[in-house]
């Protein structure tokens, strides 16, 4: 069972965008049957069956063994990832392009935060050992007027990193093992939404 599936097709997202599926993969985390699935759902096996085939052909469950009970083979069924994540291209930018590019505003940080979703998305489809390196940490600035300073030393450091170990565009072949693609995100932290929001 891998890390991630991203979900690109429109048809696997409404595959999996059904609730009584949704818990199937929650229960499928080990190989189950049709029938253990019913009971533990409170349904019939033929509609679990149904379901389960749904997922399968999208990609979702696979069919991890098959044994003989009583008269008739019975499948087992577990989920192909323990997380699914829908790509942001499946809506696509409604309206229009989104606001101006600049680094320092919130559409170029949420661009890069679909780009950055749907690259971890792909390696993790991957069966090769990924290097990868994660940073986070909060800071207060004393002074509302650090601002502008901080976020200026943020961008230099991280552009002085890339011309140190060679930047290069995006002509780069996506399967090169010595290509990273270095990506910081800063951004004001936001408040936390009550239970009743």
């Amino acid at each position: 069972m891998r890390d991630v599936m991203l979900v690109e097709k429109p048809e696997q997202a409404v595959a999996l965008l059904n609730p009584l599926r949704l818990e199937l993969l929650k229960r499928a985390d080990e190989p189950r049957t049709c029938t253990e699935l019913a009971e533990a759902l409170g349904e019939t096996p033929q509609k679990i069956y149904y379901h389960v085939k749904v997922l399968e052909r999208a990609g979702a469950l696979e069919k991890v063994e098959e044994r003989r009970v009583r008269a008739i083979q019975e499948g087992y069924y577990q989920a192909t990832a323990r997380s699914y994540w829908l790509a942001p291209s499946l809506v696509g930018r409604v309206g229009g392009s989104r606001r101006p590019r600049d680094q320092m505003s919130l559409g170029f940080l949420l661009g890069l935060a679909e780009e950055l979703q749907t690259d971890v998305g792909r390696l993790a489809a991957t069966e090769r050992e990924t290097h990868s390196l994660g940073f986070s940490a909060q800071i207060r600035l004393a002074k509302p007027a650090e601002r502008t300073a901080f976020l200026t030393d943020i961008q230099n450091a991280i552009q002085s990193i890339a011309r140190k170990y060679g930047a290069v565009g995006p002509l780069r072949p996506k399967d090169d093992p010595n290509a990273f693609r270095l990506v910081f995100a800063c951004y004001p932290r936001p408040e936390e939404r009550s239970a009743s929001s």
